[in-house]
């Protein structure tokens, strides 16, 4: 079987007296025969533990009658609501499918299942097909369709099998009647997926199976407010991407339908759904999860880790590797929905220079637009746009812009172009009639691109192109691309069928699918919105993706808020419009982590909150967690107090910029996070459990998180602490503050030099550490070495000084790290093989480079100095390659070792020994 992405029925009769009629005169024949049937409730049979009894009745609350009437179990709880342990339950004996024909084929293996009986949904599909790929010796692909009847599959691309691999990680175990499958890890039997938990139920628009988990350590299914370590005591995860301030319990604006879950060793595996219609996942405390989707098909993949690490690259493979950023992307950006003219938006970056703080990228918001028009910009206000950001270019700073998706109507006839050439071209998705649906966003009336359509996709490039000529801006923050609609599916209200009104309903907020976005019935190029929602924003970043890759000619910068699995591959994310609260400060941590899991390793939540006023205490801790953001954006909105860093007192404003210095100091270690991102499949920002699986102390922490595998970072959450309670994996750890320019050096010298390479040796334990407020704790970790450089006011600028090696020695010496370097903006530097990459490492008191690959991108690049950290005793002579040198000096009271004044090229090797 190969990959096609790759490279009249019985109506359910709901008559109550009727169903109670059969249920007992089926009750009566089955005492008396003891026939197996759809309807036996015989108490053995209904002898299921509370924690793992699965839902019988999903889609509604049901009577005792109802319950029994459709064979299932009936035990009221103490509550009934919310979706606790259920009251209808299914029995052990309820009727599934029973697999036949079973063909083994060059990839692996093909059946039949067939189902008997229908049940209580309807439209059942009683013939199923069954296709297992044996991928790789860690991946298992799995299948469930309809073989006579096409159904809808999400088109993104994932790799084709190259025949059936020859020794797995893994071994299949299928039942025939009733079919389930079960994975094991053939190392130790541990059991990975076990379908036979609950009875498979394939419908029309309801399609459910149930798996066991090996803990209850499960983490991802997101994007939801929540810990990295999600709830299994009854919860439910909605996924159907929504316009909505982050909360709790509610369906945000992507959707990701994969886990990671833990087992019992440390040992790791994943499942990822291919699946983009709207679904329930629910996880209860047996543990076990069930997928619970309203279209499509059922079609999975498992990977074996098994680290846990190695999972999250397995499913990278799949999904496609993050993009490469380009290098400014990683600096400081600041932007508000506000900035109400042009003359405000230069004032910004004034008083950020004024200040002294570090700026990369200059943001509008909606403001700049012509009546809120797309590809337009307001004369008036925004006059002199185009030279604004030509004057931001001049002095270094990089302009990015929002762009929605809906396209303004209200325009005079021929004279908005994205309007009437789009109309012309049929590039918008269309209502019941095959008219271009209208809904109403920020312009007002509007209507929606069809980014499936390979027309819309000239013809946003041919929109992008145009509004660039005339501003040459350098990236695009696309918003409300869920897509967000001010009125409940269209002006016009929504058909009434069965894609508005499918018989199960999964828990969005609002109730109805088409709450808050265009009816799910309207009509785009691939198929229904109904099977294409949730992929509304992936399909627009692509779009944005290639069009500033044909355009600009570099590295494209894309911000999106509605996302799917694969996003990454094409751009970063924001995690939306969230609280100027304490309580989000803290919900960004796993925000970021999960989405690193997700793929998307360019992601930050706005700094300082985005809706309500920040507190000058609260902008300071957000500011010095958000340096640590792969993606670091402060931003507000209009009706809330300014929060730039300028605003506040000197005392804050210095602790602040002391976060920004630390972050650019760190940009090359940062900037190698990205390339093992986009060329491995890594994490940048990674939970401590991804490192340290067989730490169990680790497994649901999140208030704290690392760079890479070196460097923890342990932020202040709480309003008033100056000191914070930091886990510290077994190891050795050095406290690592970073010099700030060679300006202001002075100022910083005595605080950070007590500070650098303080030592921590830890045996896994939880440790108090002072965190006065201009203070976050930052901890490199024993065996590493950090590529850092003395921060400028810009990436660019940071980019042109020189290197420091921050060696972080373990107790026996050694240490290892490495720096990837390229121009930091052309497109497929690593590719071509036009980069710089250089391997440092420490033992036998010593620390050398290979170069691994060379350009002259990095002939001028030079590392001007090493500090050594964990050196026993002071050293007597330092030699650099074989050449004596007085430049060095030791710490006694914190065993830090500086060689400096070297003046190396980073492209050539080098020895540094001391004795």
């Amino acid at each position: 079987m190969t990959n096609p992405r790759c490279f009249g029925r019985r109506k359910w009769r709901s008559d109550v007296r009727v169903l109670m009629g059969l249920a007992v005169f089926v009750l009566v024949i089955s005492s008396v025969c003891n026939a197996a049937s759809i309807f036996v409730n015989e108490s053995d049979t209904c002898a299921v533990a509370p924690a793992s009894r699965f839902d019988c009745a999903p889609e509604k609350g049901v009577t005792k009658e109802e319950c029994e009437a459709r064979g299932c179990c009936y035990s009221p709880t103490g509550n009934r609501l919310g979706i606790g342990q259920p009251w209808c339950f299914f029995p052990s004996t309820y009727p599934s499918y029973r697999l036949t024909n079973k063909t083994e084929t060059e990839h692996g293996f093909t059946a039949t299942l067939l189902r008997s009986k229908e049940t209580f949904m309807p439209n059942d599909i009683m013939t199923l097909q069954l296709v297992v790929s044996f991928e790789t010796e860690d991946r298992l692909h799995f299948t469930i369709k309809d073989p006579a009847q096409k159904r809808y599959e999400v088109p993104i691309r994932t790799p084709c099998a190259e025949g059936k691999a020859a020794n797995t990680h893994y071994d299949v175990q299928i039942t025939a009647d009733p079919f389930s499958l079960v994975v094991k890890r053939k190392g130790n039997g541990q059991e990975l997926v076990n379908t036979a938990l609950a009875p498979l139920l394939f419908a029309d628009q309801f399609l459910q199976i149930s798996t066991s988990l090996p803990s209850q350590y499960v983490y991802g299914l997101g994007e939801h407010l929540t810990s990295i370590n999600l709830n299994t005591d009854w919860s439910r995860l909605t996924l159907w991407n929504r316009d909505i301030a982050p909360e709790k319990e509610a369906n945000l604006y992507g959707s990701h339908p994969f886990y990671l879950a833990l087992e019992k060793d440390g040992s790791a595996h994943g499942v990822f759904l291919l699946n983009s219609n709207a679904m329930d996942v629910l996880l209860q405390p047996m543990p076990a999860l069930t997928w619970r989707t309203i279209g499509g098909i059922l079609d999975f993949y498992v990977f074996l880790g098994p680290e846990p690490k190695s999972v999250i690259r397995q499913y990278h493979e799949v999904i496609g590797l993050p993009f490469m950023p380009p290098f400014w992307s990683l600096g400081y950006h600041i932007c508000r929905w506000g900035y109400s003219t042009s003359n405000l938006t230069r004032e910004v970056v004034r008083n950020m220079s004024k200040a002294n703080m570090p700026l990369d990228v200059q943001w509008n918001d909606i403001d700049y637009m012509d009546e809120y028009r797309d590809f337009t910009y307001d004369k008036q206000r925004f006059g002199d746009y185009p030279n604004m950001v030509k004057d931001f270019h001049a002095e270094g700073i990089k302009y990015v812009m929002i762009v929605d998706p809906a396209i303004s109507t209200t325009a005079p006839h021929d004279s908005y172009p994205p309007y009437d050439d789009g109309l012309k071209r049929g590039v918008f998705i269309t209502n019941a009639t095959g008219q271009p649906l209208v809904g109403k966003v920020w312009p007002g009336l509007t209507v929606f691109p069809d980014f499936t359509n390979p027309e819309t996709f000239r013809w946003w490039y041919d929109m992008v192109k145009s509004f660039h000529d005339q501003v040459p801006f350098d990236g695009m923050w696309i918003d409300m691309n869920e897509p967000s609609n001010f009125v409940a599916g269209s002006v016009d209200n929504c058909p009434d069928n069965n894609l508005e009104k499918p018989p199960y309903v999964p828990a969005a907020v609002g109730g109805a699918l088409s709450r808050a976005t265009i009816c799910v019935s309207s009509q785009q190029h691939l198929s229904s919105h109904y099977n294409l929602h949730n992929l509304y924003g992936l399909s627009e970043a692509i779009a944005s993706h290639h069009a500033l890759v044909k355009i600009r000619g570099k590295r494209p910068f894309v911000i999106s808020r509605s996302t799917f699995s694969s996003h990454g591959h094409y751009a970063g994310h924001w995690t939306g419009d969230v609280e100027s609260t304490w309580e989000q400060l803290y919900y960004s941590i796993p925000g970021i982590l999960l989405f690193n899991m997700y793929g998307v390793p360019l992601v930050g939540a706005d700094i300082c909150g985005f809706g309500g006023s920040t507190t000058e205490e609260l902008c300071v801790r957000w500011s010095q967690l958000g340096a640590f953001y792969p993606f670091m954006r402060n931003h507000n909105n209009r009706d809330s107090q300014p929060q730039e860093p300028y605003v506040f007192s000197k005392q804050s404003q210095e602790a602040i910029r002391n976060a920004l210095h630390i972050r650019y100091s760190l940009l090359p270690y940062l900037y190698t996070l990205f390339h093992k991102a986009h060329s491995l499949g890594e994490t940048v920002a990674r939970a401590l459990f991804l490192e340290f699986p067989t730490d169990q102390n680790t497994w649901t922490i999140d208030r704290q998180f690392l760079w890479g595998n070196a460097l923890l970072i342990t932020p202040v959450l709480e309003q008033g602490k100056t000191e914070v309670n930091g886990y510290f994996p077994e190891g050795r750890w050095y406290t690592l503050q970073t010099v700030s320019d060679f300006y202001t050096v002075f100022l910083y010298a005595v605080h950070y030099v007590k500070q650098n390479g303080v030592k921590i040796e830890s045996k896994g334990q939880w440790i108090n550490l002072s965190a006065p407020m201009d203070t976050i704790n930052v901890h490199v970790r024993g065996g590493h070495i950090l590529p850092t450089q003395i921060p400028g006011m810009t990436t660019e600028e940071t980019r042109r000084n020189n290197l420091t090696l921050v060696v972080a020695l373990t107790p026996d010496g050694f240490a290892r790290g490495e720096l990837f370097w390229d121009d930091g903006d052309s497109l497929g530097t690593f590719e071509r093989m036009d980069y710089t990459e250089v391997m440092f490492i420490a033992t036998n008191n010593a620390v050398v480079s290979e170069v691994i690959h060379w350009t002259s991108e990095t002939a001028s690049l030079t590392l001007a100095s090493v500090d050594v950290y964990g050196i026993p005793a002071p050293p007597k002579k330092v030699l650099v390659n074989q050449v004596p040198t007085e430049d060095f000096a030791f710490r006694a009271d914190t065993k830090v070792l500086t060689i400096s004044k070297l003046h190396l090229q980073i492209g050539s090797e080098f020895a540094i020994t001391w004795s």
